[in-house]
């Protein structure tokens, strides 16, 4: 290694949790080289508006850069995206051809949105994907030329993209496979809480079913939905909100352990296929999957925000950790959390309700726009959801970082 102002840090991915990760570098006091590398040539923004007052404010959207701190003092490699990592040479290589030497490297590449499958005839023009800021002003665009929407997918994603259209007014079909939006990760009682909403707010919500194919006009291009229940939906645009794929494609040979994500261990360190830390490579965000105290030490990719933040924090720290002879990098383990504003309501979640075996209902009141819902696993509180009640939360909280300071204990109850 060499002395520490001599260092090169390089921190792969530019958006939320790069940027962090290379804040906290130079909050924790690293002084050497600091390289930010990211596949868009826009500089880091944030992307919850993308799906909300980018598509809706009048006029031209303003742009959500994230604040980037004079001080970053950082070597900017946009528009350039990672295309191979090199463990033994510790080198990454652009797509330019660039080779970026490392003497501690932060992996925090996101995820991209899921596409048509390859295996099925293509989509025809008018089928899109939201992911980035050109993303979001293509939709905008399509949103502004009016035309029914078809939005496949009731995820956060999807509903918030459905209300944004019903808010400018077009006719929007809201597609789900399963029985209720958002019911892998909250439960059927905020699923069908969710659905009463999006119908209320005049969306047409078409459950258990999915896309099979489309109609196309005489232009080639988008006409109507095909849906696996035989209806066709009439659509001028439809986007396709089925979730990420975390973006791993450039360290395929690394002989990282990469299964729905770059497998991490609790301090965040990358892990080899044979289980192994990595010497000075850590992983944050969207890509990185990490062991949940809450869910039993399973490994799980968290696509939230404050998971981008957190998660980025904590890498820097275990990555400076790595390099300090008395380094002692401590284990991951804040609670993660969300939000969601949808038809003027309030969501907001602590914890993991996905991996609940048990739904407790605190408060349910639709036309009062209030909902509490408390999550036990084995008897223990491992998540809570409001609408409307986000003060609600804190006591919640406590709990949860209460019970993960405590260790296990399956059998203990949370608050109801």
């Amino acid at each position: 290694m060499r002395a520490a102002d001599q260092r090169e840090l390089v921190v792969v991915g530019a958006s939320l949790a790069g940027l962090r990760a290379a804040q906290a570098l130079r909050e924790r006091g690293f002084t050497g080289a600091l390289t930010l590398v990211g596949d868009e040539p826009h500089p880091p923004y944030d992307r919850p508006p993308l799906s909300k007052r980018v598509l809706t404010t009048p006029g031209r959207p303003d742009r959500t850069e994230l604040p980037v701190p004079n001080g970053l003092r950082a070597r900017w490699r946009l528009g350039r995206a990672a295309v191979r990592l090199d463990l033994a040479a510790r080198a990454v290589t652009l797509a330019d051809g660039t080779r970026l030497p490392y003497d501690g490297l932060v992996v925090a590449t996101g995820s991209t949105a899921r596409g048509w499958p390859a295996g099925k005839p293509p989509a025809p023009a008018g089928v899109v994907t939201l992911r980035g800021w050109d993303d979001a002003l293509a939709l905008r665009a399509a949103l502004t030329a009016g035309g029914p929407l078809v939005v496949v997918g009731a995820g956060f994603l999807g509903g918030e993209i459905a209300a944004a259209a019903r808010e400018r007014g077009l006719d929007v079909t809201l597609v789900e496979a399963v029985s209720q939006p958002l019911e892998g990760s909250l439960g059927p009682v905020a699923g069908a809480y969710v659905a009463a909403l999006h119908r209320e707010a005049g969306i047409v919500l078409r459950t258990g079913t999915t896309v099979e194919g489309f109609v196309t006009g005489p232009d080639g291009r988008l006409a109507g939905v095909h849906l696996g229940d035989g209806t066709t939906v009439p659509a001028g645009t439809a986007v396709l909100a089925w979730g990420g794929v975390p973006s791993t494609g450039w360290l395929a040979g690394s002989g990282l352990a990469l299964d729905g994500g770059v497998h991490c261990d609790p301090l965040l360190r990358v892990l080899r296929t044979d289980g192994s830390a990595v010497p000075d490579v850590v992983a944050a965000g969207d890509v990185a999957r990490v062991p949940q105290p809450l869910a039993g030490g399973e490994r799980l990719a968290l696509g939230h925000w404050t998971n981008a933040v957190e998660q980025g924090t904590a890498a820097a720290a275990t990555l400076l950790a790595g390099q300090s002879p008395d380094g002692t990098p401590a284990p991951f383990a804040a609670v993660p959390s969300f939000w969601s504003d949808l038809h003027g309501a309030r969501i907001r979640s602590v914890g993991l309700p996905g991996v609940a075996d048990e739904t407790r209902v605190v408060e349910h009141d639709l036309t009062g726009r209030r909902l509490e819902i408390a999550y036990h696993r084995a008897g223990r509180l491992v998540g809570a959801l409001t609408i409307g009640r986000t003060g609600r939360l804190a006591s919640y909280r406590r709990a949860l970082e209460e019970h993960l300071a405590s260790g296990p204990a399956p059998d203990e109850p949370g608050p109801a």
